[in-house]
């Protein structure tokens, strides 16, 4: 029984894979504009190397966004082109706190959606999302360390079809992860 209800949201559509790789895609967007905006207001000396590190991860995912950008298109989808709503505040740690959450909340839709893509028998999109979840991983680390805090769990997808994952408001994206 455990295992009929981890696989049932494996077995998805092409069209839904098309529709939660856009809500995909919306996050890459928002990670794009939150570290764009969050390297350049972060102010203080303690914040230097990360407001840097910071516009290194906006980079990446630039091109996370690029690549699952192709893979939409190469199942027969179009690729979104707007992002999930982006938090600010002139606070350092809430930026930083949301940019966690935003990780961590990725790494988890990934996780599922490899998952669901090897379902499907797309090999290629599971190995792309699993280039993609290294940095996106290698991004927590870095959040977690410039808190001063331990890299919190994965946020699993609170549906079995991931849909739910991401549209949680605003406070409960800036909620202690301790």
């Amino acid at each position: 029984m455990a295992k009929e209800n981890m696989t049932s949201g494996l077995n998805i559509t092409r069209e839904q894979m098309i529709q939660l790789l856009n809500e995909d895609l919306a996050g890459e967007y928002q990670a794009i504009i939150a570290y764009t905006v969050y390297s350049q207001v972060l102010k203080g000396a303690e914040y230097t190397d990360i407001a840097r590190e910071l516009e290194a991860h906006a980079v990446e995912e630039l091109a996370h966004a690029i690549k699952i950008a192709k893979q939409i298109d190469y199942l027969g989808g179009m690729p979104g082109v707007t992002p999930k709503p982006v938090i600010t505040s002139t606070d350092p740690v809430t930026m930083l706190r949301a940019d966690l959450e935003n990780e961590r909340i990725t790494v988890g839709r990934y996780r599922e959606r490899i998952r669901q893509a090897e379902a499907m028998g797309e090999f290629a999109l599971s190995e792309t999302l699993r280039a993609i979840i290294v940095q996106e991983q290698e991004h927590e680390i870095d959040l977690a360390s410039a808190l001063g805090i331990d890299v919190p769990a994965a946020k699993e997808p609170a549906s079995k079809n991931g849909r739910n994952q991401g549209k949680q408001n605003h406070a409960s994206r800036n909620a202690p992860l301790l």
